[in-house]
């Protein structure tokens, strides 16, 4: 009877081994590397070809986002498409576009260069350079058709990724739940990606522990291992010039140690030559594809040895949906103790149950991320009823307080430090308090309260001090305020302003502006060229000493991509100010008007030309007994205060009237990669009465040129400018580095 047994199962055995032999299972081993993992998409072209069948697929970090694509049915020229559209700098950096941000978080984010936390008065810093929810975005949309597989074996192809605990070092197999989470947490690079939370842990990239796992995959019942290696070689001290560069190197010790048995446990092991590039060189990804084919082919006879003994290879895959609209039945909220649901909706601009497009749903995830309220936004689309329920888990930002820094300096300001402290729900849970102080050669202050009601009526209070001393001639000044005085020719002015505004705005479409509220502005201006001037006994030095009480109301439009060196969108600023009282200094004041608009567009006949229309004016209406309020041109600059307007070939402060029409024409070429070269011509007419007139419309008597060179830096941009008029024949250098505030 034993006998008989035996027999049978020698007789099994032999069977089951014949099958292996005839029909092998074929596991892929994809590593880690960054940018070099892109040689990934290479090599798959290469078994594609030949005709392998892939059975299983194991992949960790970059690995992990080419295998999970690949196991959720993508071609691998599909996959080189997908990666030769996709912007890297953005999806890396978290770059949220301008349209997603209010016209609040839009000033906030285009005027400091550092932002870190500062709870409890103690500076802290980010757990890394990026949160990696623009890489959670991109797999979300690229795997929407597998949105109901929990199981990552019922992918059409197995898949199974590696991430790292954070708190205790061990190897965590994700091989379940949702997949653009699993793939993040796999791919999150310590100190360029967040750790991911999932099911409690706090994981990290899987190539701090096994960046190759070849083990894991013959374990599922892989008979033949196709491993690729695309993993860094050590590297001399010369090319370790970086810190990332250097944590990247001490990370492979490790690695490279433990490849030797991992190679003698592959059956096929490609090793791609990718010295040449390093793990942040995706605008080399095409290079890097090609480097990948090239060392498959190497191997080619062993991958056709593969195919052949396969009884099914690889054949055409079935194409996958694009969702153009989805049907959203219901929204489930998570993790959202501070926010309430209304608010996050409002944000989302999501009404259900309804057909939405899905570019709407990816705007408005935009919209909450570009609050950064939220540390991590994961998201969900569960299948039902011929719909999809949102599921939302969100990781509210424990911070809420910020410290922010910023360096600037112009031929105006001079040289300043800008310093913030922002405090987030401190009256109520969607209110933002920001206070800016600017230390240098002019002290200024900004303070900002925002009660951010979303597309409802939001409420602001704003307070700022703003002071700078400019040259201005003689003439001018003797023009504008009837000063008399012999042998001199140029004044120096002192000028302060002391502005405080209560407003309510709403939002239309992310990209309108309408606001309306009372202001209260003290103005100082002196010049002790004529004389000295004392709190109460004001001499002729004196231009203005008056309280000023305005309402006001705005409507402003911005579909820019940018503020700085833009490339397409449409600009307008309209501002209406009726000044109704006045303490007087001047004991002459009666109410006014003053208005003022400006419009631009910008559009790209190349990928690296932008060109620049734009067109501004400005008049009063009523009493002209006092002329502080006038139009001043001249200078370069950007977020001047008041009516104060930059104007090229013209000195700061060197044309005014009370009425005033300009254009500006520019042309920005963009050379290289954040360098810009920038032609400029702005044309303008300005006096007294001039649309009264009719003289706005003759050609126009002052003009202006420029040429410059821009470059993008975190500070903000370093502009030098050649300005020339051919009415005064004089010419100037402008230079202006960081943002202006």
């Amino acid at each position: 009877m034993n006998k008989k047994i035996l027999f049978i199962l020698l007789f099994l055995t032999g069977l089951l081994g014949h099958a292996q032999q005839d029909d092998p299972k074929v596991g892929l081993v994809l590593s880690g590397g960054g940018a070099k993992g892109l040689a990934h998409i290479g090599v798959l072209k290469v078994l594609e070809e030949a005709g392998v069948r892939v059975d299983y697929i194991g992949g960790t970090s970059m690995g992990a986002i080419i295998g999970a694509l690949y196991s959720a049915g993508y071609t691998a020229h599909q996959l080189d498409s997908i990666f030769q559209e996709t912007n890297f700098n953005i999806l890396i950096q978290d770059d949220l576009p301008r349209s997603a941000k209010t016209f609040y978080e839009k000033r906030d984010s285009e005027k400091y260069a550092i932002t870190l936390p500062f709870d409890n008065f103690n500076v802290s810093f980010p757990s890394a350079f990026s949160r990696g929810q623009n890489v959670y975005n991109l797999m979300s949309k690229l795997t929407l058709h597998l949105n109901d597989k929990q199981d990552f074996s019922d992918l059409p192809i197995p898949f199974f990724a590696v991430a790292t605990d954070v708190e205790t070092g061990e190897e965590v197999i994700l091989d379940g739940g949702h997949l653009p989470q699993a793939i993040s947490a796999s791919a999150a690079i310590p100190s360029l990606f967040s750790p991911v939370m999932i099911d409690g842990r706090m994981l990290t990239d899987g190539g701090v522990v096994n960046n190759y796992p070849v083990k894991e995959l013959r374990r599922r019942g892989a008979d033949i291992i196709i491993g690729v290696d695309v993993q860094d070689t050590l590297r001399r001290r010369e090319n370790l010039r970086s810190v990332f560069e250097i944590l990247t190197q001490i990370s492979n010790f490790g690695t490279i140690a433990d490849m030797t048995e991992k190679i003698a446990n592959t059956d096929i092991f490609i090793k791609p030559d990718i010295r040449p590039f390093s793990v942040m060189s995706f605008e080399k990804g095409e290079e890097i594809m090609l480097a990948g084919e090239k060392a498959a082919l190497s191997k080619l006879e062993e991958i056709k040895a593969v195919a052949e003994k396969q009884r099914d290879t690889f054949t055409k895959r079935e194409p996958i949906p694009a969702f153009e609209s989805l049907y959203i039945n219901d929204v489930r909220i998570e993790g959202n103790t501070s926010y309430p649901k209304a608010y996050i909706l409002g944000k989302l601009k999501l009404k259900y149950p309804a057909t939405i497009p899905y570019k709407d749903l990816h705007e408005g995830l935009n919209n909450l991320a570009a609050t950064r309220n939220f540390h991590r936004i994961n998201y969900r689309l569960v299948p039902l009823h011929k719909g999809y329920v949102l599921v939302m888990e969100l990781e509210e930002n424990p911070s809420k307080t910020l410290l922010r820094l910023g360096l600037h300096y112009d031929e105006i300001y001079q040289s300043a430090a800008l310093v913030n402290l922002t405090h987030k729900s401190l009256l109520v849970t969607n209110d933002v308090t920001s206070l800016d102080v600017a230390l240098g050669d002019n002290f200024r202050y900004n303070f900002n309260y925002y009660l951010d009601k979303g597309y409802y009526w939001s409420f602001g209070i704003r307070s700022r001090f703003n002071s700078f001393s400019q040259g201005v001639s003689f003439d001018f000044a003797q023009e504008n305020a009837g000063f008399e005085g012999e042998g001199i020719n140029q004044l120096e002015i002192d000028y302060e302003d002391f502005t405080n505004q209560i407003y309510i705005e709403t939002l239309f479409q992310q990209v309108f502006s309408f606001g309306m509220g009372l202001e209260h502005k003290k103005l100082e201006i002196t010049s002790e060229t004529l004389g000295t001037t004392e709190p109460d006994q004001p001499t002729t030095g004196t231009f203005d000493r008056s309280n000023y009480f305005s309402s006001f109301g705005y409507l402003l439009y911005d579909s820019r991509d940018f503020k700085y060196f833009p490339t397409k969108g449409i600009y307008f600023d309209g501002d209406f100010h009726w000044y109704v009282h006045s303490s007087d200094f001047q004991e002459n004041f009666s109410p006014f008007s003053v208005a003022k608009g400006t419009v631009g567009y910008v559009f790209s006949p190349t990928s690296n030309i932008a060109t620049r229309l734009s067109s501004e004016a400005g008049f009063r209406i009523g009493s002209r007994s006092n002329n502080i309020f006038d139009f001043f041109l001249g200078g370069y600059g950007n977020d001047f205060i008041n009516n104060f307007t930059p104007f090229y070939g013209y000195p700061y402060i060197g044309l005014s009237g009370d009425s005033y029409i300009k254009g500006l024409v520019e042309i920005d070429y963009q050379f290289y990669r954040k360098n810009h070269f920038i032609l400029s011509a702005n044309y303008a007419n300005v006096q007294n009465e001039l649309f009264e007139r009719g003289e706005w419309f003759t050609w126009p008597d002052y003009s202006g040129y420029a040429v410059g060179y821009g470059l993008e830096t975190f500070l903000g941009p370093m502009e030098v400018k050649y300005s020339i008029s051919p009415e005064l024949r004089e010419s100037n250098w402008i230079f202006s580095i960081g943002f202006w505030f």
